[in-house]
């Protein structure tokens, strides 16, 4: 079922860099490609700043009964810090999606296990 607009709010921000429109467009359309994975997140937050020598990179979903985070630095440019700090995300998000789902599982299977010996 696709996601109402109006649901997601996802915002790019550039600190102490220049502000690029086509990397906030592609950031964009990567956070509404999470957002389609992950359902229960409704607002992205990423923000690109000048590293040392490179660029950094911060994101933050957040969501029903989810709240993750990522930064990196090291970026050769923007483009390539938001997607560095996005696949980062994406693992904390998957992370913390799969602990909700497996977790009352195996909680309920070692009960089960328990019944039986």
């Amino acid at each position: 079922m696709p996601r109402d607009a109006q649901e997601l709010s996802v915002v790019v921000h550039f600190r102490d860099v220049a502000t690029d429109e086509d990397v906030r467009t592609h950031l964009t359309l990567r956070c509404q490609q999470l957002a389609s994975e992950f359902p229960e997140t409704t607002r992205y937050d990423v923000t690109l700043l000048e590293g040392i020598g490179s660029i950094a990179a911060q994101a933050r979903a957040t969501g029903k009964k989810t709240d993750a985070a990522a930064h990196i630095d090291g970026g050769e440019n923007l483009r390539h810090a938001g997607d560095l700090v996005l696949e980062k995300l994406e693992r904390e998000l998957r992370r913390e999606h799969d602990k909700r789902i497996f977790e009352p599982r195996r909680r309920a299977q070692k009960e089960q296990n328990k019944r039986i010996g």
